[in-house]
C-alpha cells in the first residue's frame, strides 16, 4: 500500500559494489508496490563501515544490505544480531529500528531454501544427507539451513580440511567432515549436492567433482549465478538430476529484508526474475 509521507530508503554497502543486482531487485519491488524510495549502491571501503553504518538512521536509511567484504565485520558493530546470523558468524542486513538501533540479520539460509523449496516442491531435507562442498560464508549459510530443515545427516567437503571442522564445531549438529579425495563418494546416497563455493563462476575453473555415485533423484544446487547454468549443473542436467541455479538464493533472500525494513513481504515473481536474469 502506498505511504506518501515516507521517502522509502535503503542500500547496499560493500567495496566494490556497482556490479551488484540488488539496486535492480528491491527498486523493482518499490515500484511494484507504490512505495517511493530508493535502494542505492553505497561504496563503503572496509575502515568506513563503521561510520556508514552509524550514518544510516540519521540519513532516513530504513536499513541495508552488506555484501563483501563487511558481513564478518558488521557483528561487531550492530547493536544486536540474530540467532541465525550469530550461528553463520555474518550478516547480510542492517535493520535501523527504535532510538537507531541496528539490529544484524542473515537471510542467505532463508534465500538458500526457499529457491530449492521453489524449484522442487516435494523436496524434503529429512529424507537423507546432504553433501555440501564449501566452508566458506555461504557455505556456513547452506549448512546451517540444512540442519535447521532437519537433515539427518550434512556430509561437509573442503579443500582445507581445518575449515571445515571450524564450521562443524560452531554450529554442532550431525556434521560429517570428508576429506577432500573423498569428495566423489560422499555423493553416494545423498538427496542434495551444494556446490557451496565460488568454482565454476565466471573466471574461475569448474568444480572438479564426479556425480557418477550421486542418486539420479538428488537435486544438484549451485550457489554460483553467473553463470546461470555453471558446470556442475549442466552435468546433472545431461544425467537426468533436478537442478537449482544460484539466482534462487539471490532473489529469495532478498525478500525477508524488504519486509523487514519497509512491512511488505514481497514475492519473487517470472517477471523478476526475468529482469535480473537480463543483466547476467
Amino acid at each position: 500500500m502506498a505511504q506518501p509521507e515516507r521517502f522509502h530508503l535503503a542500500g547496499v554497502m560493500g567495496w566494490p559494489v556497482m556490479h551488484s543486482r540488488s539496486p535492480k531487485l528491491h527498486n523493482h519491488w518499490l515500484a511494484q508496490h507504490g512505495l517511493a524510495g530508493a535502494y542505492v549502491p553505497l561504496a563503503i571501503k572496509a575502515e568506513g563501515l563503521a561510520a556508514a553504518l552509524r550514518a544510516l538512521a540519521p540519513l532516513g536509511f530504513s536499513g541495508c544490505n552488506l555484501t563483501i567484504p563487511h558481513k564478518e565485520a558488521a557483528l561487531g558493530l550492530v547493536d544486536s544480531v540474530e540467532d541465525a546470523a550469530r550461528a553463520i558468524g555474518a550478516i547480510n542486513c542492517v535493520t535501523v529500528g527504535a532510538g537507531g538501533k541496528l539490529r544484524g540479520a542473515n537471510y542467505d539460509a532463508f534465500g538458500f531454501l526457499q529457491s530449492v523449496a521453489a524449484a522442487v516442491p516435494a523436496w524434503s531435507a529429512k529424507t537423507a544427507p546432504a553433501t555440501v562442498i564449501g566452508a566458506g560464508g555461504g557455505g556456513r549459510a547452506v549448512v546451517f539451513g540444512l540442519l535447521e530443515r532437519g537433515s539427518p545427516e550434512v556430509r561437509l567437503v573442503n579443500r582445507t580440511a581445518e575449515h571445515a571442522q571450524r564450521l562443524a564445531a560452531d554450529l554442532g549438529g550431525p556434521i560429517t567432515v570428508v576429506p577432500w579425495d573423498k569428495r566423489h563418494s560422499a555423493l553416494d546416497g545423498a538427496s542434495i549436492l551444494v556446490n557451496a563455493t565460488s568454482q565454476g563462476m565466471v573466471g574461475q575453473p569448474p568444480l572438479d567433482v564426479r556425480l557418477e555415485a550421486l542418486p539420479k533423484a538428488a537435486i544438484v544446487a549451485d550457489i554460483v549465478y553467473a553463470p546461470l547454468h555453471t558446470p556442475l549443473l549442466r552435468a546433472a542436467a545431461a544425467r537426468g538430476n533436478p537442478t537449482v541455479d544460484g539466482l534462487g538464493m539471490l532473489l529469495h533472500q532478498a525478500r525477508p529484508a524488504f519486509h523487514a525494513w519497509f512491512g511488505v513481504m514481497p514475492e519473487v515473481t517470472p517477471a523478476l526474475r526475468s529482469l535480473i536474469e537480463a543483466t547476467l
